[in-house]
């Protein structure tokens, strides 16, 4: 524990270097062997003497004949920055798989709770540079600003999605087109672009702030030891349920709801009321929703499930009963039913961006 520097590192580099016989020692001649042997023992010897000057002067002499024998490279070099790179990859492809999940809130079906990408179109031009920066680390948000160079009409969006979070579109017209950071539904219902529409030489087709959705983690874990509980914001893939497509490039999406019936509670939505089990729903994010106090609007009737006050539904065994606390514009359970248990992803955790107004943890 008290040991000199010198000492510990001159004990390191004796194991060090038995090591390098061990592994090496069908690659390395007789006279190399014996050299680097005969200078391990030399170190040894002075380690037990006690004799700093000699062990320092042991110890260089065996680090430099190390050093002799194994160059560093630029392969070297290059090795062990690719098995670094590896490693990092591996272990964040390890917690992404097994224990936390990003994930980006894509529609305002849970709003306010989490925002989805909300478009506010403007009539002057975006802000200055360092305001853009400073509003896209903090609120997520950035600015687009299109406008048509000639007389011209909009033959067609197209989405064109980059890696997990960049969601661009495509407004192709007659004559030109333009790459949008924005997604298309964006564009067509928060900024009114739609195919047909003609815009004249010097007409502004978008402008405004685009938000971008929550970004949050996803616990992955906990539900592998506890069962879902009431009152989570969960997430869960949509392959097996009727009624929801599956995208063309991705496949079937992820939705995010908050766990409203678990298997066998009978619920009933009498506006702006929740029922479970014959009584209002319990619990923080409930009881925030049928406060129905502005932006929250309450519980809304469904259409294939809930969809009158008197309808009672039971959820199914291992099926799981989802509800957007934007209820008013969610489609969730009360459309398409229950979530089947083996499409749990997990639990949402927390928000860790965009730093305003969701981040931290999810109530």
């Amino acid at each position: 524990m008290f040991k000199s520097r010198t000492v510990k590192h001159s004990q390191l580099l004796v194991r060090h270097a038995e090591k390098y016989l061990r592994y090496k020692r069908d690659v390395m001649s007789d006279v190399e062997y014996a050299d680097i042997s005969t200078s391990i023992d030399s170190l040894k010897q002075a380690l037990r003497t006690k004799d700093h000057a000699q062990i320092r002067s042991q110890a260089e002499s065996l680090d430099a004949k190390l050093h002799k024998l194994t160059p560093v490279t630029w392969e070297s070099s290059w090795r062990e920055n690719c098995e670094v790179v590896l490693v990092a990859i591996i272990v964040a492809v390890g917690i992404r798989s097994y224990f936390l999940q990003p994930f980006k809130i894509p529609t305002g079906s849970m709003q306010p709770t989490l925002n989805g990408i909300i478009g506010h179109p403007m009539d002057t031009p975006p802000p200055n540079i360092v305001r853009q920066v400073a509003e896209y680390f903090i609120l997520g948000r950035n600015y687009i600003n299109v406008v048509s160079a000639e007389d011209d009409r909009v033959l067609q969006i197209v989405p064109k999605n980059f890696l997990f979070f960049f969601n661009f579109s495509r407004v192709v017209c007659e004559r030109q087109s333009f790459l949008v950071y924005a997604p298309h539904e964006t564009l067509r219902q928060d900024f009114r672009v739609s195919e047909g529409r003609h815009y004249r030489q010097g007409e502004v087709i978008a402008r405004g702030a685009i938000d971008t959705g929550d970004q949050v983690f996803v616990d992955k874990l906990s539900y592998n030891f506890v069962k879902p509980r009431r009152g989570d914001v969960f997430v869960f893939r949509t392959d097996r349920i009727f009624g929801i497509p599956d995208d063309p490039e991705t496949g079937a999406p992820f939705f995010i709801k908050r766990l409203a019936g678990v298997p066998g509670d009978a619920l009933r939505v009498d506006p702006p009321f929740l029922y479970i089990n014959g009584e209002k729903a319990k619990g923080f994010g409930f009881q925030r929703v049928m406060a129905a106090k502005p932006p929250y609007r309450g519980y809304a009737p469904g259409r294939d499930h809930l969809a009158e006050p008197e309808q009672t539904y039971t959820v199914p065994e291992h099926g799981y009963f989802a509800m957007g606390d934007n209820s008013y514009n969610s489609y969730d359970s009360r459309y398409w039913g229950p979530v089947p248990e083996e499409n749990l992803v997990g639990r949402g955790l927390l928000v860790y961006w965009p730093f305003y107004p969701h981040w931290g943890l999810i109530r």
